[in-house]
C-alpha cells in the first residue's frame, strides 16, 4: 500500500534508480559518492527464501523496500512512536547498534510495545561504549534516539544505498553477516565541513526482514567516522 506522505520521496528515488541504471556508478568505500546517487546491489536468494511461499511481497523489488524505509524516516522525524512501532517486527523486535558493528550480545533489542511507549520510558539503559572515549552510553530511549538514531535529518540524505554501505570508518561492517535473509537501506549524509576532510559524515542503516506482505524493521544501525 502506497503511503501519501512518501509520494514525492518515491518519485525522487525512481528517478535516481533510472539514472543509475543508465549510468552505473563505481563502488569505492573510501571515496565520497557523487551527490544524489542511489547505489544498489543485487539481492541474494536467501532473502526470498526466508519469506513464506505464499507471500505477495516480491523481495527482489526495491520499491516496496524503499517505500517503507522512506516512510520510516518521516515517522522518525515526527517522533511518531506509534507508527514506528507498527513497522517493527512483531516477534524479533528491533535491535539498536550505535557504531556500525552489530553485536547481539551487547546491542539492545526492543519490542513494538516498548517502542510505542518510548516517550514514557525513563529507564536509563546501557547501549554500548562511546567510540574514542570508552565511556558507557547510558541514556533513556528518547535520549539515545536523539543522539544515535535521528541525530540529523536523514530525510535530506544525499546518498542512499540499497543493500550497499556507502561510507565506513574503522568499525567492522558486519551487517550482512548479522542479518542473513534481510535487506537494508543506508541513508548517508556526507561530510560538509572542509576542515574535517569528509570524515564528519553520518549514516542511518535500516534493516528489514520480509513478512508475508510487507517489510518489517529489525535493525537500526548508526554510522559515523570511528577512530
Amino acid at each position: 500500500m502506497r503511503r501519501p506522505g512518501t509520494l514525492a520521496c518515491i518519485f525522487c528515488l525512481l528517478a535516481g534508480l533510472l539514472i543509475g541504471g543508465i549510468l552505473p556508478m563505481p563502488w569505492d568505500r573510501d571515496a565520497v559518492p557523487a551527490s544524489g546517487s542511489i547505489l544498489t546491489t543485487p539481492t541474494s536468494s536467501s532473502c526470498a527464501e526466508s519469506a513464506d511461499s505464499s507471500t505477495v511481497l516480491d523481495t527482489q523489488d526495491n520499491f516496496p523496500l524503499l517505500d517503507t524505509a522512506c516512510y520510516l524516516l518521516h515517522v522518525m522525524k515526527n517522533r511518531d512512536y506509534e507508527a514506528l512501532a507498527s513497522l517493527v517486527h512483531p516477534q524479533r523486535g528491533v535491535t539498536f547498534t550505535p557504531y556500525s558493528t552489530v553485536d547481539f550480545d551487547t546491542d539492545l533489542t526492543f519490542t513494538p510495545d516498548q517502542i510505542q511507549n518510548m516517550d514514557e520510558d525513563k529507564t536509563v539503559y546501557t547501549w554500548g561504549i562511546t567510540d574514542g572515549r570508552g565511556s558507557l552510553i547510558n541514556m533513556t530511549m528518547e535520549q539515545y534516539f536523539a543522539a544515535y538514531v535521528f541525530n540529523t535529518d536523514y530525510t535530506q540524505a544525499s546518498q542512499i544505498g540499497v543493500d550497499r554501505i556507502i561510507m565506513s570508518g574503522n568499525a567492522l561492517e558486519n551487517l550482512t553477516d548479522a542479518y542473513p535473509g534481510c535487506r537494508f537501506v543506508d541513508f548517508c549524509c556526507p561530510g560538509t565541513d572542509p576542515a574535517y576532510q569528509g570524515i564528519d559524515w553520518y549514516s542511518l542503516k535500516l534493516v528489514f526482514a520480509p513478512m508475508e506482505s510487507h517489510w518489517a524493521l529489525v535493525g537500526i544501525i548508526h554510522g559515523q567516522w570511528t577512530v
